[in-house]
């Protein structure tokens, strides 16, 4: 087949960078592979070796990982309305900047917040020129384990079923609602009736995690009986959901699923962190427990980027790497004793010590009663249980 078939493409004026097998003994040896379509150079773990006969590098975009799928497959989406990029192109040159873009596909064309940023992305095209790498980018990656985008985005709608789909709608109303699902990308779940997914997506777009949950009526997390009389939380997650499928049909685990039951971490990253591709470096986060709180508080304080740890122990400077070089506020939630809140204030002042710009909000520590302590409230609990009906100057 002619090289030209294909969209990504070892260009014949070469575009050289530092093997990640040589590493930075040769400099220049690595012939990087480009997208043909857009003339950015893909990431530099992708291409060959010059030094064919003593090293041997060549990591291909059309190469299957441990999920099944390659790089080409991932980028493969199908192709969007052209009434989107003419309306884009018009926002452009009227000044107007990507998020307002963004907000805009999303709200006025029924965009989801994924496609609004592809569309955007093309329109607010970055420089073709790339800086050298770094030495993260000299190793070669590590092995991570994740779960095919064709599971998550099977999971993807099916709001009308979806309990906290239904809560968002009834608390803050259809618009904000749905745009609160595409940003955070909220999936449904078979595994119980009601169930949502809180997908875990890294600052690469992988899916590390599908956290399945189920609210009850009062918008906490449903609670069940099992048969020996303990009272269980309706939490579980995606990987656990389909072993479970597979078993009971009697048919064997795919090779990914396998792997990520043995060896992934079920939350290995913040909840959130698409939203940081749009985002402006110096718009803050909002750093919560729990995904539901930073889904929530989005509608209430959209001055701040919503993120969650997933626990309270979670906190650490491990997950908050992608955070480094930004602001971060923390919201504890509430305790009897204030005791979630002391140990979060300790955290923060290692990681200030370690570089990080992190403070910890007393929003709610001022203003809960015993009450709301002794219930162990968040912050989002304590905003819908303050405020009734929509939340203040929502604009989208």
């Amino acid at each position: 087949m002619h090289p030209r078939t294909y969209r990504f493409q070892l260009p014949k004026r070469a575009l050289k960078g530092t093997c990640p097998g040589c590493g930075p003994r040769h400099q220049k040896t690595l012939s990087r592979y480009v997208d043909s379509q857009t003339g950015e150079p893909l990431p530099v773990r992708y291409g060959r070796c010059d030094r064919q006969s003593n090293c041997g590098y060549h990591h291909s975009p059309y190469h299957r990982g441990p999920s099944g799928a390659s790089y080409a497959d991932e980028q493969r989406l199908p192709p969007l309305p052209t009434a989107w990029f003419s309306l884009a192109h018009q926002q452009a040159r009227a000044g107007v900047a990507r998020p307002a873009l963004e907000r805009a596909l999303v709200r006025t064309q029924g965009a989801s917040l994924e496609q609004a940023e592809r569309v955007a992305k093309l329109i607010y095209a970055s420089p073709t020129s790339t800086p050298p790498p770094s030495k993260a980018d000299m190793v070669p990656p590590a092995l991570v384990h994740q779960i095919p985008d064709d599971v998550y985005r099977t999971s993807l709608g099916h709001y009308g079923v979806n309990r906290f789909a239904r809560h968002l709608v009834h608390h803050l109303g259809g618009g904000v609602a749905a745009h609160l699902l595409a940003r955070f990308h909220i999936g449904t779940s078979r595994h119980w009736a009601g169930a949502c997914v809180f997908w875990y997506i890294d600052e690469a777009g992988r899916k590390r995690g599908g956290q399945i949950k189920v609210f009850d009526e009062s918008f906490h997390t449903a609670k069940y009986v099992t048969g020996a009389g303990d009272t269980k939380s309706q939490t579980s997650w995606v990987h656990t959901a389909l072993i479970n499928r597979y078993r009971q049909q009697q048919q064997p685990l795919p090779d990914w699923l396998g792997q990520y039951a043995q060896h992934a971490q079920r939350s290995p990253c913040l909840f959130g962190l698409p939203q940081l591709q749009w985002a402006g470096v110096d718009q803050p986060i909002a750093l919560v427990e729990a995904p539901k709180t930073a889904v929530v508080c989005s509608a209430y304080f959209p001055q701040f980027i919503w993120l969650a740890v997933g626990a309270l122990s979670y906190l650490g400077a491990g997950r908050l790497a992608p955070l480094r070089h930004r602001r971060v506020v923390l919201f504890p939630d509430l305790s009897l004793d204030g005791s979630a809140f002391r140990r979060w204030s300790q955290t923060a002042q290692q990681l200030q010590a370690g570089g990080y710009s992190i403070t910890v909000s007393d929003y709610l520590e001022t203003r809960a009663g015993p009450q709301e302590r002794e219930a162990g409230l968040d912050l989002a609990d304590y905003l819908l249980g303050q405020w009734r009906g929509y939340p203040p100057d929502w604009d989208l």
